[in-house]
């Protein structure tokens, strides 16, 4: 082998980056903010049919609310309570006949 044929060696280690690292600068949820989310997400799935329906709500922005309801929901109890109703009247919508 020529010198013009040798491979290089390996790349060095800090030169790489795993994009799958877990973000250590990001803090878990505390507890109630956890079970909230939870319950909010569970109640989503339930009432509007399932698992499209319910991220679509809950990730989307929404004017009545102030915001994304999966936040809303998981910064206080009032917020909960807030997409809560939301959550029930929308899904009282789909139950009626010409509600869709």
């Amino acid at each position: 082998m020529t010198a013009e044929q040798v491979k290089p060696g390996p790349a060095l280690a800090s030169a790489r980056t795993n994009p799958f690292r877990r973000n250590r600068n990001v803090k878990p949820l505390a507890q109630d903010d956890a079970q909230r989310q939870g319950a909010i997400s569970a109640l989503a799935f339930e009432l509007l049919g399932g698992r499209d329906a319910a991220l679509d709500f809950l990730n989307r922005e929404d004017a009545i609310l102030s915001g994304r309801p999966i936040a809303v929901a998981t910064q206080s109890e009032a917020g909960y309570a807030s997409v809560e109703r939301e959550l029930r009247a929308r899904s009282s919508v789909r139950d009626t006949p010409d509600g869709g």
